[in-house]
């Protein structure tokens, strides 16, 4: 019974290995020039989200960073949302988007943790 487990829980960990691997963060390099597709949420990301979340070392999670960003993506999308509109630690209230709308600070959310599609 006992090493019938083993095996088992050994098989476990086999295909937890092959699964799908978390995506490396992009180079200072690349993450300069991660896009939103869309126009106005470029604009909105340009102005107010890339000073931090595309320079390296400023203790944001980096754009289509996934390991930073999948460490917070666990405490809920509603959570990341209230933080960016009243600020969490140094990210100031609003993301210091001033023309940002709830909807808007979601879609930048999505769009920073690489989870633009939001079934992922």
């Amino acid at each position: 019974m006992r090493r019938g487990m083993l095996i088992v829980g050994a098989g476990l960990l086999l295909l937890a290995a092959c699964g799908p691997k978390t995506p490396p963060p992009p180079t200072q390099e690349e993450a300069l020039k991660i896009m939103p597709a869309d126009a106005r949420l470029a604009g909105l990301y340009e102005t107010s989200c890339k000073a931090c979340h595309a320079i390296a070392d400023t203790g944001a999670p980096g754009v289509h960073d996934r390991a930073a960003w999948d460490k917070r993506w666990t405490q809920g999308e509603q959570v990341l949302l209230d933080r960016t509109i009243q600020g969490y630690n140094a990210m100031p209230a609003g993301g210091q988007c001033a023309s940002c709308t709830p909807d808007d600070l979601k879609a930048l959310i999505h769009f920073m943790a690489g989870r633009e599609d939001s079934a992922k």
